[in-house]
């Protein structure tokens, strides 16, 4: 396929190229912008912008989302979402099969790093009935176990003294609220679709919290009228790499600068609580439900947590890609021991077989089509692991139950934390708090008591319990005296 004629991805290419794969179906000039994004990143275009633009094709919607980023590091999106006119080029995998399309659902992109107050005027004056967002942990700008706005927070602070030109999804979000009351007009439903415990309950205290710094009246009638439907969103997409915008180059002639690839499987449970209407997204294969609890939990503390246990002792042992870690027996039998360990913390979901998910997720993780990277999952940690870990650790610590393999997984953290592998090459740490994890970690010597009584890291519940203290501890010694495979082995044989 690299004779095949090269083109720039963009509307005028669409002709041409719907004689090499699936295109979009409708008119993207006649779609009404009722969807506005913040944080269009490989997850959102694999996920809510791929219902959407399924659904476009149907025909059972008109709606089309417009995309924003409030940070410098969106530029490079913004820049190629503008150069071919919100298209990308979309590519599922199964572990023996694939299929692409060209996406078309995302119409416009808006970028405003230096603050969005002119950008909040824009948008309440519009017509957009959802404003959604996938920002990840760290851009919800929360502190504590009970995910408190950061007022330390010198972004907060800065949004604060400014609401009117905010640089938080927070500060945004109130600020088109506060502009949509002032004026009149009806609010939009606030969709978080990150992994969070409760997205949509954990966005509008956020929400509501910075609203009474700003304005007591106008949070009160947040309060009363404000829709934030909590749910659960679901598909495994890796990093785009230069690797996968050549592929794509080569196999179907596309010069797309942030191609998505992502596997097949997909799945959305959204609480039915939308304000101004919605796209009916069940046409396409999510589910509009009553409560999206179980659900959420099922994904958090399986999928999620076992992707942060698995990351830090799979890097440690060498593997950087996924699958590879996945094919490796001692990780397979860890991640499997991880999963049994900790299904009691998810308790019974309607209509789903947790033995026959984790056996799913143990085929998704091990994917080798799908090409995700051990480093990806580690990201973050220690925003991801109170959320997907230390909660239902917690629980199973007050039911009395063992849990030895996520003792080892966050002995193998804080051995991570410490920045170099067992081949002595260094790790980077991506996580905002960094540089005070590793200098905890870097100081720990034989013992990791002093990291795992530090209260930023771990919670009362979890800092009050001695013996699993030990337990961590133990294994973090195993780990830094006989090497990562020596205490895997001990634990899963």
């Amino acid at each position: 396929m690299s004779k095949v004629s090269q083109l720039e991805l963009n509307e005028t290419a669409l002709a041409t190229l719907a004689d090499r794969l699936p295109v979009p179906n409708y008119d993207r000039n006649r779609l009404e912008p009722a969807i506005l994004h913040m944080g269009v990143g490989g997850f959102h275009r694999a996920h809510l912008a791929a219902y959407t633009d399924t659904l476009l094709n149907a025909g059972k919607t008109d709606w089309c989302i417009n995309g924003v980023g409030l940070t410098s590091a969106d530029a490079r999106m913004a820049s190629t979402l503008h150069e071919q006119d919100g298209l990308y080029t979309l590519v599922a995998r199964g572990p023996s099969s694939e299929e692409a399309r060209i996406v078309g659902s995302i119409t416009r992109y808006f970028h405003a790093p230096n603050g969005a107050g002119e950008l909040c005027r824009q948008v309440a004056d519009g017509d957009y009935r959802i404003i959604s967002l996938t920002v990840t942990e760290n851009g919800y700008r929360y502190t504590g176990d009970d995910r408190h706005l950061d007022l330390d927070d010198p972004v907060v602070v800065a949004d604060l003294k400014h609401p009117d030109n905010p640089s938080t999804a927070v500060g945004f979000l109130f600020r088109i609220a506060q502009l949509r009351i002032q004026e009149g007009g009806a609010l939009p439903t606030f969709l978080s679709c990150d992994n969070l415990p409760h997205n949509g309950a954990t966005l509008r205290n956020l929400v509501l919290q910075y609203a009474r710094e700003v304005n007591g009246e106008m949070a009160a009638v947040l309060e009363d009228t404000a829709a934030f439907p909590n749910c659960m969103v679901d598909r495994i997409t890796p990093t785009t790499v230069d690797a996968d915008r050549a592929y794509v180059r080569e196999k179907w002639g596309i010069k797309d600068g942030w191609p998505v690839m992502c596997e097949d499987f997909i799945q959305w449970f959204i609480e039915d609580s939308f304000v101004q209407g919605r796209p009916d997204w069940s046409e396409v294969g999510a589910a509009f439900v009553s409560d999206v609890t179980p659900y959420e939990l099922m994904k958090i503390r399986l999928l999620n947590g076992s992707h942060s246990a698995l990351s830090y002792t799979s890097y440690l042992l060498g593997h950087r890609a996924v699958h590879h870690a996945m094919a490796d027996t001692d990780v397979l039998k860890f991640v499997r021991r991880y999963m049994a360990e900790i299904e009691p913390a998810v308790g019974s979901v309607p209509g789903v077989d947790l033995g026959a998910y984790r056996q799913k997720l143990i085929e998704r993780f091990s994917n080798p089509a799908v090409g995700d990277q051990v480093l990806r999952l580690a990201q973050d940690g220690s925003r991801k692991i109170p959320n997907m870990m230390l909660e239902p650790i917690s629980l199973l610590l007050q039911q009395g139950l063992e849990f030895s393999s996520g003792a080892f997984a966050l002995a193998a953290w804080i051995r991570y934390l410490t920045g170099r592998d067992e081949a002595g090459e260094t790790i980077t740490i991506d996580d905002p708090a960094a540089s005070v994890l590793q200098e905890a970690a870097r100081n720990c010597g034989d013992s990791a008591l002093p990291f795992l009584t530090r209260s930023g890291v771990f919670p009362e519940s979890i800092r009050a319990n001695r013996e699993f203290l030990e337990e961590i501890d133990r294994w973090y010694s195993e780990i830094s005296a006989r090497g990562t495979r020596a205490a895997i082995q001990r634990l899963v044989g």
